[in-house]
């Protein structure tokens, strides 16, 4: 598969983008209406829609790009670029008719077969598309795309304005899928002439939803402009929204009070207590977890004993509550609260009472397990390290990890990684233990679940059990609610079993928030919805 650097591909076009700052800058002062100016985060890896897999960067190509359907206010699906759509009474063929007169943010034509040039391209092996096997896994024809016979794929133009899907297995979730941004459409001419550098400079971005960049100055922001030629324009009210490349929060708490800036999501965790009971403070649940990967491909982590102990050995109810302030909540199983079994509560009541990890640090079991492993008292084993990226409660919770592993004997060195060089290297597998976390891109509890399954390209700590392999693809070929919600429990019991990774938290979301912002959004997927957006006067 390809290597992905993202994070250099920025760095050689940043002349280019910077030139052509000067020229794109006119273009941005020529946007009518108002302009808000928000932070989600720093550079981000990439807003190549198939390359992405973070949250900032999906929320920016949430307002870039449109894909066949769209999430509205209340979290239901809704028209995007196709007007209608329709499901074959078996539940695996889907047909999208698009709108009439669809336009790139350049003026040309939009069709169905720039849809299928791009789910084609998530495919393609070349791409290395870490959401390829979430997104159209379940897709007629995937596993021979996969290998890099992108023809096969069950992705039809039938005409200009119809696409057709033709499922291996019925997935009832699939319109949910045709509405993540992973499958946007792209277009091909611009990927053709630019490779991967398309994404990384304004005068090359041509993307098709109610925005499009008109100014990136790496390292300090990205302006992107009402897009004329979006279907909808007329219901877009800002002229443009600045994105704020912030990664300290003390410069983004800085920017907020000198009215840099009306939004922000990475608050100082220092400055929370003092926000209590402010109407601009929000805190808001999102279906997620933060976790630890363990490279369970490398000794000592090769050892279910040794996960077992780190897992066993730190408080989880002191981490959250006491560390993490009460903004997050103590986890216990890998899957949290906000995800859907197929009977419509929380998948998380229908498991293990009491989840299947301790609130408190179980200090005598983490040293049996340790001694079980071969280390008594942590005796022999090598000192560890642990990556994180310098932000909110992540280096504090490295501290922590320090001292709690001390308690079993374990020494624990930390590795503080920049966030454009942290995904990156995680997802290559460089690192032994490293700090993760997963928020929801839709209800369905498979979409966290299957992070760890063998071949996915986010299963970034290379775990591998065919017992769990089997249960996912059990979940993935049943029509039955109950042998599907059957099979996603079996599953969450082998990983946990396994300990396969570390759950930590689940997240909540918690941000400032100007009280002139009227009509945005937030989702349970941990999205901003700014596209609708109004500044009052």
């Amino acid at each position: 598969m390809k290597k992905r650097a993202i994070s250099m591909l920025l760095a050689a076009v940043m002349t280019v983008s910077m030139a052509s700052g000067t020229v794109m800058m006119a273009a941005a002062e020529e946007a009518e209406g108002k302009q808000l100016s928000v932070q989600v985060g720093p550079d981000p890896e990439t807003i190549d829609p198939a390359l992405n897999s973070a949250v900032d960067g999906g929320n920016m190509i949430l307002h870039l790009f449109e894909g066949l359907l769209t999430q509205d206010q209340e979290g239901q699906l809704a028209p995007g670029q196709a007007e209608s759509w329709e499901t074959s009474e078996d539940g695996l063929t889907w047909t999208f008719k698009l709108r009439e007169g669809l336009k790139w943010s350049d003026g040309s034509d939009l069709t169905a077969n720039d849809f299928v040039y791009s789910w084609r391209r998530v495919c393609d092996p070349n791409t290395a598309a870490p959401y390829a096997e979430t997104v159209l896994g379940m897709v007629e024809g995937y596993d021979a795309a996969i290998e890099g016979d992108l023809e096969a794929l069950g992705v039809t133009a039938v005409d200009d304005l119809t696409l057709e899907v033709k499922l291996s297995n019925p997935c009832t979730y699939f319109g949910n899928l045709a509405a993540f941004p992973t499958l946007s459409p792209v277009q091909q001419a611009t990927v053709d002439a630019n490779g991967d550098a398309w994404a990384v400079d304004a005068s090359t971005y041509i993307s098709n939803g109610p925005f499009m960049i008109t100014e990136w100055v790496p390292g300090s922001h990205i302006i992107t402009s009402k897009n004329p030629n979006y279907w909808n324009a007329d219901a877009i009210k800002l002229g443009s929204i600045k994105w704020n490349l912030i990664e300290d929060a003390n410069a983004s708490y800085s920017a907020y009070q000198n009215g840099e800036v009306q939004f922000i999501k990475d608050v100082p965790t220092e400055e929370i207590p003092s926000l209590e009971g402010n109407e601009e403070f929000y805190v808001d649940p999102i279906i997620g977890t933060y976790y630890i990967s363990f490279n369970d491909q490398i000794e000592p982590f090769n050892d279910v004993n040794v996960r077992k102990a780190l897992n066993l050995a730190i408080d989880r109810e002191y981490v959250a509550n006491t560390l993490m302030q009460g903004t997050y909540s103590p986890a216990q199983s890998f899957i949290g609260p906000g995800w859907k079994d197929m009977d419509g509560t929380d998948f998380v009541e229908n498991g293990p009472e009491g989840g299947y990890l301790p609130l408190n640090a179980d200090i005598e079991g983490a040293l049996a397990a340790l001694e079980e492993a071969g280390y008594p008292n942590g005796e022999g084993l090598p000192v560890l390290t642990y990556s994180t990226n310098d932000a909110g409660y992540h280096k504090a919770l490295a501290e922590y990890l320090q001292s709690a592993w001390a308690e079993i004997g374990v020494t624990l060195e930390v590795e503080v990684v920049e966030w454009s060089s942290f995904t990156p290297l995680r997802r290559a597998g460089d690192f032994e233990i490293s700090r993760n976390g997963w928020v929801g891109d839709y209800t369905d509890p498979s979409n966290q679940l299957e992070l760890l399954y063998s071949t996915n390209g986010n299963n970034d700590g290379k775990y591998n059990n065919p017992d769990f392999d089997a249960a996912i693809d059990k979940s993935r070929q049943t029509v039955d609610p109950e042998e599907r919600s059957a099979a996603l429990h079996e599953a969450e019991d082998i990983m946990m079993n396994d300990y396969a990774c570390m759950p930590v938290a689940y997240y909540n979301d918690f941000w400032l928030q100007s009280s002139k912002i009227e009509g945005m959004w937030h989702a349970s997927n941990g999205f901003w919805y700014f596209m609708y957006a109004d500044l009052a006067e």
